[in-house]
């Protein structure tokens, strides 16, 4: 083992030691270790045994650990605290500008145990509130993270469609506009992308030579008709070569699945895919004689029954969103306050919105103990006066408790318009006891809905596990409305409960989380995901109207 390694591992074991509030004296004294070794002139490993602790930096007890290396390759101690340490906190070590301490203070004190979660906690504005974080170093740590998350290779939704947009754009510059159609499961509305597919009209040998001078596509390899890419050495690129009579053919069959293909050609063996060249995927469904599928439906074999039988509804559109649900100001962890949020969806076309900063136990999130509840209402109330027909709903995202209960009394919970509930805190959970704390918040008279009920937070944080058929059971028989959080790291409920929900006759709502003004066009990503669990606008609470809104609320108690 070389001097450069032997340093890399000291250093590695003073920080993981800073992180677990180890002895800070012997963390110091691994960091100097590393320091001092990493510049010494000659390779420990040619020493004699007996010379390495008279070696600048070293001594005895760091010695122990020198040979410890050189024997076996490891340091038993450090294996030690890798093994207590959560993957995502080890990766939270890459992000520039989060040192050991600071990290120490994520973990320990905010609970965030992963990259994801602490670039959601940087959105939701909590770094702020604790010792040795200013809104500077917010938005440093932000930056890094972003920059961190944009040399990943899977992406999500909502971060890969710009690059896609401007892709195709791209493409069709070069290849004229009918010649390029991306495809895939972003044509699909995927929550989670890992590669991007375009169709293009043109034969590969051309496709190669027109992308050849473009330092941004770096030609992996050609296999049959496909090409493929790294997009600025990140992002993986499918182009799929066609002709003329098979393009709509190829466009087809890349949209779907491959089970829902698979199904599609053993129901319609004789289609002639070649007919439906001149106009579109819409006409092989015509062809065969069925209900057009959307491509966000194109998962299952299960969607070409029901489109057999005509009984695919008309899928939830943007326009049909009439209030925002779910929202928070700068009284809890929001950016902006009361007015500004109001003002920005009254420009955005909205009839009303539905204020929702956090409850007392979200202290990490500034949240709001009695009297400034009180406050916060007559603030709201003064703001009605001001801004009517316009309509602000008086809220709260009241924490579930790790007993299931809630974190007021009833007598202010009654004080509010509608209660929702979430989990914050305590994640990792068994079945049971995630079962146990949901049970008691649906149960609850007050709770009108059940918001991110799994907690997840996409390509960051694994969900805690539930019996997703009993929750949505219960909400029916408790009247309570699920949340599909349209945040685009949650999109939690997942589409694919959408449609057992409604078949139940359980009402969900799309809800932004917004904490900013920007935040509250996130609702766009939950009507995607919506619109693959087949959801309509009645299915769905935020696309009442105001005076359906105010009259769904009479309705619980």
């Amino acid at each position: 083992m070389t001097n450069s390694a032997i340093s890399d591992v000291f250093s590695l074991l003073s920080k993981l030691m800073d992180i677990h509030h180890e002895n800070s004296f012997k963390s110091k004294s691994y960091a100097n270790a590393a320091f001092q070794i990493d510049r010494l002139p000659q390779e420990l490993s040619t020493m004699p045994i007996s010379k390495i602790a008279s070696q600048k930096g070293i001594g005895e007890s760091i010695a122990k650990s020198v040979i410890e290396l050189l024997e076996t390759n490891e340091l038993t101690v450090l294996k030690d605290l890798i093994s207590k340490t959560p993957e995502g906190v080890l990766e939270l070590m890459k992000i520039k500008g989060i040192g050991p301490k600071k990290i120490a203070t994520i973990w320990h004190e905010l609970g965030i145990e992963s990259p994801g979660e602490l670039l959601y906690a940087c959105n939701e504005n909590r770094l702020i509130l604790y010792k040795g974080f200013g809104e500077k170093s917010q938005l440093s740590i932000k930056e890094s993270l972003e920059f961190y998350f944009n040399n990943q290779d899977r992406f999500l939704y909502a971060s890969i469609e710009p690059i896609a947009i401007q892709i195709e754009a791209f493409l069709k510059r070069i290849f004229d506009e009918d010649e390029v159609a991306i495809t895939g499961a972003f044509r699909r509305q995927c929550e989670i992308i890992d590669v991007l597919e375009f169709v293009i009209k043109a034969p590969t040998e051309i496709i190669i030579e027109a992308l050849s001078s473009n330092q941004l596509f770096e030609l992996e390899k050609e296999e049959d008709d496909t090409i493929y890419y790294k997009f600025q050495n990140i992002i993986r690129i499918q182009i799929i070569s066609c002709e003329e009579e098979n393009k709509n053919q190829i466009l087809f069959f890349t949209t779907n699945t491959p089970e829902f293909n698979d199904a599609f050609d053993t129901m319609f063996p004789e289609l002639d895919y070649q007919e439906s060249n001149t106009l579109g995927d819409e006409e092989i469904f015509e062809m065969a004689g069925i209900q057009y599928i959307e491509p966000a439906l194109r998962e299952d074999a299960s969607i070409i029954k029901i489109a057999q039988e005509n009984e695919i509804p008309q899928l939830i559109e943007m326009s049909d969103i009439k209030g925002v649900i779910h929202n928070h100001s700068n009284w809890s962890d929001g950016q902006y306050s009361i007015a500004e949020m109001a003002n920005a969806c009254i420009s955005k076309g909205y009839e009303y919105l539905v204020m929702s900063d956090h409850s007392v136990s979200s202290y990490y999130a500034n949240g709001l103990q009695t009297d400034r509840i009180l406050k916060q209402h007559d603030e709201i109330d003064m703001l009605n006066d001001r801004l009517a027909p316009f309509k602000i709903f008086k809220s709260i995202e009241c924490d579930i408790l790790g007993d299931g209960q809630l974190d007021y009394d009833d007598n202010v919970l009654s004080t509010f318009d509608l209660v929702i509930t979430s989990i914050h805190q305590n994640l990792k959970m068994t079945e049971e006891k995630a079962m146990m704390r949901l049970m008691g918040a649906i149960t609850n008279p007050f709770t009108r809905i059940l918001c991110h009920p799994t907690g997840r937070l996409l390509l960051s944080r694994k969900e805690y596990p539930i019996d997703y058929e009993k929750v949505i059971d219960a909400c029916k028989q408790n009247n309570v409305v699920i949340e599909i959080n349209a945040n685009p790291r949650r999109l939690d409920l997942d589409w694919r409960w959408v449609k057992y929900a409604i078949d139940q006759g359980v009402l969900l709502s799309i809800n932004p989380d917004a904490h900013t003004i920007e935040g509250i066009d996130d609702i766009r990503y939950g009507v995607l995901v919506a619109q693959k669990g087949m959801m309509t606008a009645k299915n769905n609470l935020s696309s009442f109207s105001l005076k359906e809104f105010e009259e769904f609320l009479t309705k619980k108690y």
